[in-house]
This record gives structure tokens, sequence and C-alpha cells, in this order.
């Protein structure tokens, strides 16, 4: 069963092959020992893997289960053993006559049967025996064996330096998932995810489909007005996921051309239209290992849409004016602050690729709907602008705080971000005041300020604001204890509470 020239080189060609293409250690074991079977007409094959000074086998050909478990072989015991700790191969031309052989696995029979040759190599890796590699085969002469022996050492190294490369993978993988297993979990104990920031029982509930989702590649789409922090969810869900130390690439369909957004997302070749002067990787080549996010995806035009459709199901695209097809190992997270629904009934999105889209939803409320965050959030913004702009902003005023509460904030967490900020870098002190809040907050019923045709508040109006004031700085004081206030006052509790209710005050708010 000599392995001519010819076909060791078909040996090698399939094996390396196989090297290439099978990531899975075991499976890359079996692939091998079969095509020393097929090809080399071996009768039972073996791999061995160390496990201190025990080789156990790992992979076999010709053995039942029973039978692989029996194979454990210690270091110098049996010709397996001998090989292992020498680190030198080893041929028997007939098993039947060397007393070394232990046949422990117990697949060889007795009696008359034809003469079979055992021929074992050591497995290297950084010149330590890590495994062996045998096989059985009808018997040959002395030459035969010996290019087969030969041939096996090449395998052997060829096997051994695969298995440590997917090895080394498989440890790394483990280690990135128990460290963001760690992070989770202490991201779960010490709050929200990411740059997030909430405490009410709507974004509780992201969070926790956050934390739910992260460790997964499933396709996430997030939903909410703009300004609700869309871009930050798929920040947190990517700071927390197997792919953290890839990159995140950010694309915004809506403020890209129509007629740019393929080549944004896909890139280009040379010369594929008029200014395309050098190949251009897109955005899907950029995040391979990593996370796209397509916010406003609502905005896509149709043929786009069918573009993205292809790349979202297989991970594959073709670059403008290219043939090559090319595959991306990325996520695909998206965001859009429109109503899907309503343009799929328009013709204006595409139904199957809504479905592909909408495999995990999460929804963000608007800030309206989360008014016990807005202080949370007025604090974060407080620190952060702070830092930014080299302030020492402390606290608000209490007619600061009302402004903040009564506003109904048509633009969101980023609408109070913008205003904080300006109120950061126009305060003149530790406090920021009323006045140091924009206009649009300053006006209107909102913020009890209603103004005279001639710009001057009337006299009602400035009595209620005083009278306002009062009440909050009495409740504030007692920790929201109303009761308390009043007393503090001088009101009885049907007056206290008859104001309360005209200016529309909660006493919630103030409690510490």
């Amino acid at each position: 069963m000599q392995a001519s020239e010819h076909s060791a080189l078909a040996v090698l060609s399939e094996i390396s092959s196989a090297v290439v293409h099978e990531r899975n250690v075991g499976a890359l074991l079996d692939k091998v020992l079969e095509i020393l079977h097929r090809r080399m007409g071996m009768l039972r094959g073996t791999f061995t893997l160390r496990q201190g000074d025990v080789f156990t086998i790992e992979a076999s050909h010709g053995l039942d289960e029973q039978e692989k478990k029996l194979g454990r072989y210690h270091l110098g015991e049996g010709v397996t053993g001998q090989v292992a700790a020498s680190g030198v191969p080893e041929m028997v031309p007939d098993i039947s006559q060397d007393k070394r052989f232990l046949n422990r696995t117990k697949a060889r029979g007795g009696g008359k049967n034809a003469k079979v040759a055992f021929l074992c190599v050591p497995v290297f890796r950084d010149e330590r025996v890590v495994g062996t590699l045998s096989i059985d085969r009808l018997g040959g002469d002395d030459e035969e064996l010996r290019d087969d022996l030969q041939l096996l050492e090449i395998i052997g190294g060829i096997t051994a330096e695969a298995v440590a490369v997917r090895r080394a993978e498989l440890e790394e993988r483990e280690s990135l998932l128990e460290e963001n297993k760690r992070l989770r979990i202490a991201l779960e104990k010490s709050g929200p995810p990411g740059e997030l920031v909430g405490r009410c029982r709507s974004m509780q509930k992201v969070f926790a489909l956050i934390h739910q989702v992260a460790p997964s590649d499933a396709t996430v789409l997030v939903r909410g007005s703009s300004g609700t922090g869309k871009e930050l969810v798929a920040n947190a869900i990517h700071l927390i996921s197997p792919r953290v130390k890839g990159p995140f690439i950010a694309v915004n369909c809506a403020a890209l051309p129509e007629n740019l957004v393929e080549s944004e997302l896909f890139g280009h070749e040379r010369g594929a239209f008029t200014g395309a002067y050098n190949r251009r990787i897109g955005r899907a080549e950029a995040a391979d290992g990593g996370t796209i996010f397509l916010d406003e995806i609502g905005d896509l035009s149709l043929p786009v849409q069918v573009k993205l459709l292809r790349f979202i199901q297989d991970r594959t695209f073709s670059r403008v004016g290219g043939n090559a097809e090319i595959k991306a190992d990325v996520r695909l997270l998206a965001a859009t602050s429109r109503n899907l629904e309503e343009l799929m009934a328009q013709g204006k999105f595409r139904e199957d690729l809504y479905y592909r889209l909408n495999i995990f939803p999460i929804v963000l409320p608007d800030l309206k709907n989360r008014r016990s965050d807005i202080m949370i959030l007025t604090e974060h913004f407080i620190t952060q602008f702070n830092i930014k702009y080299n302030k020492q902003v402390r606290r608000l005023s209490t007619p600061s705080i009302n402004m903040l509460m009564s506003y109904h904030w048509p633009g969101n967490v980023r609408e109070l971000e913008n205003c904080i900020e300006r109120a950061v870098l126009t305060a003149s002190d530790d406090c920021i005041h009323g006045y140091n809040l924009p206009a649009s907050l300053q006006t209107g019923k909102e913020s009890g300020t209603e103004l005279l045709p001639e710009g001057q508040a009337s006299f009602n109006t400035m009595v209620a604001s005083y009278e306002r004031e009062l009440i909050v700085e009495a409740i504030k004081r007692n920790n929201g204890n109303m009761s308390a206030a009043g007393r503090d006052l001088g009101l009885s509790p049907r007056v206290m509470h008859y104001k309360v209710n005209l200016y529309g005050i909660e006493p919630k708010w103030y409690k510490a």
C-alpha cells in the first residue's frame, strides 16, 4: 500500500485543504484519518493528545467508542508511549511479533490474520511532543513502510499546527466570552450598560433586553423618536458583546445622498463612476469582525434596500463596479424613528427586509414618558459638561427645576442635553438659574411665564410665580412631605392641597 510520489502529493493536498476549511478540531482530525483510510488503505488509525503524562485517543478511525476509551498510554508505555517519550517515530512491520505492542483497544483480533504493520509518529508543537499519530496497515516491505512513516511525520506536523491554531482561537474566544460575561454581570449590578442613563421602569426593561441580546449575533432593530438615544443602545450592545474588540461602524442612512449610499455601504472599484479614482472599501467591509449600525434605515431607497437584503441574508456583497463576492463577518444593528409599518403599506419599505431586521426589536420611550429620569439625566449632563468646559456647576435653582419638569421635550434626551450644555456654559456661579435655560423653556404656559403685549409679566403671574416658589421650597426642605411643608407655611391641609394642584406641583419630585 505504499503511497507513490503522485499519491503522496494528492494526500497532502487533500489534507491541506481540510486544514484550511475545517474549523472544528475534532472534525479536522476525523477528516485526516478518513483521507488516510481512503487514500492509503489504512485499516485503523488514531490521534492521541497529551494530558499531563497520559496520552488519550482524541480521534480515531476503525474503532468504536468503547475501544476508543480504552486507548490511554502513559509515557514509555507500549509503542505509543515510547514514541511519545522519545519523540522518535516507530515502525512495527508485524504487530503479532512485537511484544511491546499492547493492543490496548482490543480492536485487533487474534488468529491467523494477514500480517499487519503499525506505524506511529510523534506530533510536535514548540519542540514538545503533544500527541501521536498512528495507523494500522497491511504489511509491506521495509522501504514501503519507511516511505509511509515519513509521510505520516509530515501529516502530523501539518495537523499539529492547525490544531494548535484552532485551540488558541477557541481559548481566545472562550476567554473573550468569559470576560464579557463578567462585564455583563458587573454592568447589571452597577447600572445601565454603556452610556445609557435611567431608572424608570420602561428604561429598566430596555436595559434587560440589551443584556439579553448582546451575547448573540442576532440582528436588532432599535425604534424610537429622534433624540431618544438609539445609537447609544446600539453602542451598548456592541460593548457587552463578544465583538467588543472589533470595530463599531455607524452609518446614518438619512445623511447620505441616495446615489452614494451603496458606495458608502459596500465600497467601489476604481473607475466605477466619475470621480472614483481609487478603490475604496465600504462601511460593511470596514466593520468586518465587529458591528455595523445602520441609523435611520427607514430612509433608504428601494434599490438600496434590495442590495441590503442580500447582505443581511448571507453577509456577502460586491463593490460598486466590481464582480467579486466579498464576505464580511459583521453583526447588524439598525434603528429608525419612522413608522416602518406605514411605509410598507405605502410601498416605500420592503416587507421582506422589515422581517429580517425586526428579529429582536427594542423600543425606546420618549422623554416625556419617563419624567422621573429628567433630573437624573440633567445631573449626568452637568457632570459631563463641567469636565468639558472646566466649570463648577453644583445645583439647579427651584425655578429651573420647575421649567425642566414641566416642559414637554419634543426633542427628547438630545434636546435636554443641548439645554444643559447651554446652561452650564452661561452659568456665572455654581447654580443653573431659570434664565440660563433656553427661551423655549421660559415662555408659554409650560413655564408659567405668560407676558403682557408690552413684554411685562402681569401682576397675577408674578404673584403666582412667587407663591409657587415658596411652596416648592417648603416641600423641598421637608423632603417631599406636603403636610410638613404646609405647617411650615401656616397653610391648612385643604389649602395646601389646593395650591399644589393649582400649580401642578409634584411633591414626589422633591423627595430625598
